[in-house]
């Protein structure tokens, strides 16, 4: 979005470039992606980079105000209510999608938040491989704070790991061979040394977790780097497990799974903020919008844009399910604002601002960031197959 950078950029840009930032993408963490990897980075400009930055602040204003926690309450299903909360949230993502304002300028819109952990690993590779084979300018950063390379991973030691030995942390999900998002996975592995392990694995002895190593020796669980959905735990009766993920343990939560319903979809309507949507309770309308044509419909928790409805009609509101479990969003216009080598086919795009809330902090700390390009009606696989400059990025800011 940098006119001077992106042009320098396309000029530059060749395909044998690409086979070869694949290459190293594909062979960091020992296994190639499930999800298609962009042509090119963005560059933001500064303009935008503030923009994005207030939105980043007047969230974290209304996520760390007292009365949060009391206002997030009926988001928290009672069924799948796990012990020993923290005070706060470890994660947070913001996804913005990249808009015009009346003036014509870029400016971002709120489109999600999750209080749950993302590819913080990916992305600092992605970003270090873009750097290895294209020109990007070494005073654009993709980290915040001032982290540097090595700051930002002992930043991530210090979250994760915390005090413990490495191999008393797993990051733990279901099936982790099979996950769409296991190439961070195994770069955490990698950066951090932790141990990635499916709940199946996972053993209990009154309130002791642990796994057996490759030499069946029991190595006991401090820390629990979660990266499990309970949409989709619920789902898998077939999986065998001696852990119920509700019951109480003597290992430490990072990021407790309370507070992935915490801050999601349900935190929006409590925003106001230039850049953040109106959102609405659709259990707490009085009355559907005459201009619905400019909403969207959305289910409180899903995952990758599932279960959205885009063009709704009033029977869409009056039917859905549950109506405790929906938002009706005001529609926000992505702006096709990254030239491509095609002039006519252009590329959206959203950016995720992420965030770390260790246990010390005051506050959440923005860390780095993630982008993902569209041509389509959303961004989403689906909406973009045979498309070209599209997929998984990541954001280089003006200094």
């Amino acid at each position: 979005m940098h006119q001077l950078l992106r042009d320098r950029f396309n000029a530059a840009f060749t395909d044998e470039k690409y086979q070869a930032f694949l290459h190293t993408a594909n062979t960091a963490f020992g296994e190639a992606s499930t999800f298609r990897l962009s042509e090119t980075p963005i560059f933001v400009p500064k303009a935008l980079k503030e923009r994005l930055l207030k939105g980043v602040e007047d969230i974290c204003a209304v996520i760390t105000a007292p009365d949060f926690n009391a206002r997030s309450e009926a988001a928290l299903p009672a069924h799948l209510r796990v012990p020993g909360e923290d005070a706060h949230t470890t994660f947070l993502q913001l996804d913005f999608g990249i808009c015009r304002d009346a003036a014509g300028n870029f400016t971002p819109q709120l489109i999600e938040m999750q209080g749950f952990p993302s590819l913080y690993s990916f992305q600092h590779m992605l970003a270090q491989a873009h750097r290895q084979h294209f020109d990007i300018p070494a005073d654009w950063h993709h980290l915040f704070g001032g982290l540097d390379n090595e700051g930002y991973l002992d930043t991530l030691r210090q979250v994760i790991v915390g005090n413990s030995k490495p191999e008393n942390v797993v990051l733990l999900e279901i099936e982790p061979e099979k996950q769409n998002t296991r190439i961070d996975f195994w770069g955490t592995a990698k950066y951090l040394g932790i141990k990635v392990i499916c709940l199946s694995k996972l053993k209990k002895e009154g309130r002791d977790l642990y796994y057996l190593d490759e030499n069946g020796r029991k190595v006991g669980v401090e820390r629990i780097y979660n990266r499990i959905i309970f949409d989709e735990l619920e789902k898998r009766n077939d999986l065998p497990r001696e852990w119920d993920m509700t019951q109480e343990t003597n290992a430490e939560w990072v990021g407790h799974p309370n507070w992935f319903f915490r801050i999601s979809k349900h935190s929006l309507p409590f925003i106001q903020s230039d850049f953040v949507p109106q959102t609405l309770f659709v259990n707490e309308l009085k009355s559907i919008p005459e201009d619905l044509e400019n909403w969207v419909l959305k289910p409180l928790f899903s995952f990758s844009g599932q279960g959205v409805k885009i063009n709704i009609t009033r029977e869409d509101v009056e039917n859905v399910d549950d109506p405790s479990n929906y938002i009706l969003q005001r529609k926000v216009e992505y702006v096709p604002g990254v030239r491509t080598l095609n002039p006519e086919e252009p590329s959206k795009c959203e950016i995720r601002m992420m965030l770390l809330w260790d246990k010390n902090w005051d506050k959440p700390r923005l860390v780095n960031n993630l982008v993902r390009m569209s041509k389509g009606e959303m961004v989403g696989v689906r909406y973009n197959k045979g498309k070209d400059w599209v997929g998984a990025s990541v954001g280089f800011f003006e200094p």
